[in-house]
């Protein structure tokens, strides 16, 4: 893996961490190779029981694509005639680096630290829960750059603030302060940035520490219910209950309730 991405698990909690800061930890070919291994690694290691993506530095989370990098891709396209093939990349990296963040079976926190644009900002939205610092910001940025919307966006973004709301962001570009995020419900959490680190580890590691199979079933539950009928929806909540309900962790829960102590769950 490219130490564009460092990859750590302790303790059932895996630490992906986008590590370009003096390119605003922009996407380009070798960060984006590492950030789909870490991503599918994490989703698929059953050890893992959250995960948190977090960036190096404190001016940006992740600007998207590298543009420096991708310019010279579009000019040899064109000079070879390969037309569309340039933007290959949305389907062998930004693609299953979102299907991994979303599917996994197991929360994923982002530690947005500072600006996170285009793809960046897709990343974040990814995530189950956004811990955001008081100096970050967001940008679609897409529509600047004479694009559409990938890295998921066009799917999570209407999901949080609303279908209408979605379509200026990603029509009209700018600038979203951390607050606006906030209101908007795209941060989770607002806080000072001095204090992001400590708070996303610390709400990682209780993410961890936590009922994993019935956070992953949380997961399903509101996923399945945002493209079908309450009638469904009913019968999938009855599905995942019955399988959280037959988890050791359940019976730990209840057993540490009726014993008044704090429950030690196994993530099983």
């Amino acid at each position: 893996m490219a130490d564009t991405v460092l990859y750590e698990v302790s303790d059932g909690l895996a630490t992906i961490t986008l590590n370009r800061p003096e390119a605003m930890n922009a996407m380009n070919i070798a960060t984006k190779v590492a950030f789909r291994d870490a991503a599918e690694a994490a989703a698929s290691d059953d050890s893992v029981r959250a995960v948190l993506l977090t960036a190096a530095g404190d001016r940006a989370f992740c600007v998207g694509q590298d543009l420096k990098e991708h310019v010279g891709g579009l000019l040899a396209a064109r000079e070879s005639g390969a037309g569309e093939g340039v933007m290959s990349t949305v389907q062998e990296h930004y693609n299953p680096i979102v299907r991994a963040l979303t599917g996994a079976a197991k929360p994923v926190v982002a530690a947005v630290n500072g600006v996170a644009a285009g793809a960046g900002f897709g990343f974040a939205l990814a995530a189950d829960y956004r811990i955001v610092a008081d100096t970050a910001a967001f940008n679609t940025s897409f529509a600047g750059v004479a694009l559409t919307a990938d890295s998921g966006i066009s799917w999570t973004l209407p999901r949080v603030v609303g279908p209408s709301r979605a379509a200026d962001l990603l029509l009209f570009p700018r600038s979203i302060s951390a607050q606006e995020a906030y209101e908007l419900g795209i941060a989770n959490r607002l806080v000072p940035s001095s204090e992001l680190a400590s708070e996303a580890v610390k709400v990682a590691r209780a993410l961890a520490e936590g009922p994993t199979l019935a956070y992953a079933a949380l997961k399903e539950s509101l996923a399945y219910a945002l493209s079908h009928s309450l009638d469904e929806s009913l019968e999938k909540e009855d599905e995942l209950q019955s399988r959280a309900g037959a988890s050791e962790d359940h019976l730990i829960a209840v057993q540490a309730f009726v014993n008044k102590e704090k429950p030690k769950y196994l993530g099983r």
